[in-house]
Parts: structure tokens; sequence; C-alpha cells
């Protein structure tokens, strides 16, 4: 029986965002109070088993973890970095990018990552290296990134919000191929051509190019170690509770109501649900029908099928890279496929595993366009249908096969497979039509398409990758941002530089 409804800090969503906020809020000494929708915290960072197997659904990988480096000292101040297991990825390829069957890798560090590319592109290598030195620039641009002191909300130098990831390349080399190979990543940032802005791109190309590592045992171990720091600090965590309606009187917040009936009363509260679900649960006329249509008009970033993958036991040599595959010259195209294109761009990873001779997981993951499920939008996890089944099984062996073609014989070595499609990841991560990324950040629409942790709402504020930018990197410093609204700049910052 739930007795204690009135806390200092209210946070919807227990995804990383919202885990990091309730770490540093519950540490200062608020009452803190995290309420989750689904039977499992972590959000993107949530992983499921299938016959003895962990998957990872949304944390793949992650970098600049070496002592000193950016996420490291992240992790050792939110008491991390004792309950996580890393593998890392090759130094000299961790990115295996094959682009009209050509091959180019992405090494580990600045001088490794320049000769390693310029050995596909020799006459190149100035280009190589003034690409490599303005993208850490931008990076270095960035206070927070660097733990600098922060004296306004711009996280990011505001020229690094209206100029395109293309034009950024397109500046760096005029070579056609080594222009495509620079930009073989892009489903990291799901990057749209002459719409994701560089600071997007560069800060999460800069992340990776220091070190690389996947997470042994799966990236839910991030989502525990923050969650047994929060019940440490007093804070509590509800799951199987989703919020109904975020509750106002004429001047602020003042409850939430869950869908079960009961209200939980605060001080202030943190958003790390998606704004746009977000707005639509508040029903007042603090937030004026101009902000709520800018909220509501903003693009999302486009979706995904994942294929996860049983390997039979001892079958599969273990890959410590991740392979992209493009059957087409420009990478660019690979959102706006056609339907018979389906399988020709996709992004392959092993899952690691304290074995890694062997690989007994994997996943292909391929954009897709959430029209594409539409027809079965208002159904339920485990209950769309046979027609449903039957369309991801078409598509999980167009990728399958698609695979078989760039490793011969895996198909050969799978033991079992399964799928997940937009109304999946919509689901289980409260995305817009699921949304890899959220909202897509437009260099044309800077401000516009830029969310604020303020809203107008003054004890009201959102969290998660749509206030700064995603990946764990980008979701950490959005929730000091936000956390900082309530315990100040400077105090987040001292503590972790300590």
């Amino acid at each position: 029986m739930i007795s204690d409804t009135k806390y200092d800090i209210i946070i919807a969503g227990s995804g990383l965002g919202g885990l990091i906020c309730g770490y540093i809020l519950a540490k200062n000494g608020y009452k803190v109070a995290i309420f989750e929708k689904n039977a499992q915290i972590g959000g993107c960072l949530q992983t499921f088993t299938r016959k003895g197997v962990k998957f990872d659904t949304g944390m793949h990988y992650i970098g600049s973890m070496d002592e000193g480096q950016i996420l490291h000292k992240f992790f050792k101040h939110f008491n991390i970095l004792d309950d996580i297991k890393l593998s890392p990825l090759n130094k000299n390829g961790f990115e295996v990018i094959s682009i009209g069957g050509k091959i180019y890798k992405y090494a580990i560090g600045t001088e490794n990552f320049i000769d390693v590319l310029a050995q596909k592109f020799p006459q190149n290598r100035t280009d190589i290296r003034h690409y490599v030195e303005k993208m850490k620039s931008v990076a270095d641009a960035s206070p927070l990134y660097n733990l600098q002191k922060i004296n306004s909300d711009i996280y990011v130098d505001t020229e690094y919000f209206t100029t395109s990831v293309n034009d950024f390349i397109a500046c760096c080399t005029t070579n056609e191929e080594l222009r495509n190979a620079l930009a073989g990543n892009l489903p990291l940032y799901a990057g749209v051509k002459d719409k994701t802005p560089i600071y997007v791109q560069s800060l999460m190309n800069n992340f990776y190019l220091q070190s690389a590592y996947r997470i042994v045992g799966g990236s839910d171990t991030i989502a525990f170690s923050l969650a047994k720091s929060i019940k440490k600090f007093g804070g509590t965590i509800f799951k199987n509770s989703e919020i109904e309606e975020f509750v106002c009187d004429n001047k602020r917040m003042t409850k939430i109501r869950l869908k079960n009936g009961r209200e939980f009363e605060s001080k202030y509260f943190i958003s790390n649900i998606h704004p746009q679900i977000t707005i639509s649960k508040v029903h007042s006329p603090l937030l004026r029908k101009v902000y709520r249509d800018r909220i509501a008009s903003i693009e999302n970033t486009i979706s995904n099928f994942t294929v996860f993958l049983i390997f039979k036991k001892n079958t599969v040599k273990y890959l410590d890279y991740n392979f992209y595959f493009y059957e087409n010259e420009n990478v660019w195209e690979c959102e706006n496929y056609k339907i018979e294109d389906f399988s020709k761009s996709y992004l392959y990873m092993h899952q690691a595993t304290e074995n890694q001779n062997f690989a007994e997981s994997a996943q292909i993951i391929a954009y897709m366009r959430y029209d594409e499920v539409k027809r079965w939008e208002n159904t339920t996890v485990g209950k769309r249908g046979q027609d449903y089944e039957d369309f991801k099984r078409r598509r999980a062996e167009l990728l399958i096969n698609k695979l078989n073609e760039q490793f011969p014989n895996i198909k050969d070595c799978i033991a079992d497979y399964y799928t997940s499609s937009p109304l999946t990841y919509r689901d289980y991560t409260a995305t817009v039509n699921g949304s890899m990324y959220g909202i897509l950040k437009d260099k044309n629409n800077p401000m516009q398409t830029r969310i604020s942790q303020r809203t107008k709402i003054p004890n009201f504020f959102f969290t998660g990758q749509n206030i700064n930018s995603h990946g764990i990197l980008g979701v950490t410093i959005g929730a000091i941002i936000t956390a900082a609204e309530i315990v100040g700049k400077e105090n987040i910052i001292n503590e972790i530089i300590d």
C-alpha cells in the first residue's frame, strides 16, 4: 500500500535522463520519486531475454570511457563504474562501413583515424585531418562536453546549429567517395541531408573517436546501478505506474494523476517522456496554444526495424566492430527507401558476452518508416495479429538474406530470431511513432527544433534526448542541464570535477 504521496521532485519516466536527474537531485537531499509506466526501468537502456540470451534494445555501445575521458568522469561521479563491465571495440576499425562494395574503417584516436582512412584516400590525407580537427573543434566549443563553467543556456556554439552535416563534410573535401565514407555511420544519429546540424554529428563522432566499448551483460546494468544509488539516497521508483495527467492550478504544476487514479504532489516536476507526448498530458492554460502547436509540429527522426539473432553455439566468430552496409554509393538515400529496396542498407552488431571468441547473438537494424506499420497502430504488444507477424517475418528474411551475402553461410548459423518494429519501439520507449532519436534537429529551423529544459510552467522541466542531443553522453549532459535548474550549474560541475 502506497502511503507517501508528497515529494520534492517527481520525475516522469525512468530512461537515462530521468535516472541521472534522480541521482543528482536525490544526492543533493531532495525527496525524489520516479514513475515508470513499464515493468522494467531504463527506457532505451532496457533489455530483453529470449532462450537465455539477453539483447540490448537501444544502447548498443558507448565511447570516451578510458580514464580521464568525459564519459568515464561522468560514470565515476554517478558511481556506475563498479557495476559495469566493458569490452573494447577494435582500435583500428571499430566502425566498418561497406558502401557500394568498398570497405572503409573508422579507427580510434585522431592520428589513427587519419592514418587508417588515408590508406583508402592517400591523396586526401589533408582533407581527412581537416575533417577531424574541425569535428573536434565543434565538441571543444561546448562547455558541458568539456566540464567547463557555463554562463548561458547554450550548450553548443550557435553557428553549429545552422550548418548541415553534409555541407560541413563537403567543405572538408571535394572527393565524393570520401564524403560518403565520412557520413557512413549516419544511422547513429539518423542524419538527414540538408537538415541535421553539424553539432549532432560532431559531438557523436568525437565521442567515439576517443574510445569505444560494448557493455558486457547488457545496457540495463547502467539503469540498475543508477536506481540502486537513487534508492540509497532515499529516492523511490514506481514501476507499472503510467502518468495519465500532469495537474496544474493557475500558477504552477501541483500533482500527477496515474492511470489507476492515484495522485502524487510535488514542488518540482521533470518529464523524461517525449515532449509531444508529455504536452498531451498537460491540460492547463499555462501552456498556450502557440507553444503547444510548435511542439506538436516538430518532425521526429525515423524509426527502425530490428532482427535479433541467436546463433548456434560456437559457429560465429565474435566481431569487435560494427558493420554498416549500403548497397548503393550514396549513403544519404537510405531513409528514402522504396519497399523493394528495404534491405539495401543496415547496421549489424554483435552483443558482447564473457566469451569473446564466439558470438551468441547479434542484431540487424534497418530504417523503417512508421507508415509501414500504421495499420496496426491501435493494437498492443503480442496482440497485433497474424498479418503483422507475417509482415515482420518477410522483412526479417530480406535482411537475413542480405546479411548472408556479406557474411557467407551466416544464415546457416542462426538458431532463432526475433523482431521489433516501430510499434515495438513506440510502446516500450514512449517515443512518437517509434522515433529512434526523438525530435529531428533541423539546421533550417534551429530554434524551432530546439527544446528547452524549461517549459512555460515555472516548476516543470524536460529532460532526455530531446533537449540536448541523443546518445548516452548527450542525454547525460541534458540531464545535468535540467537538474541544474534546481540545484545550480556550478554546483553540479564542481562536484564532478572534484
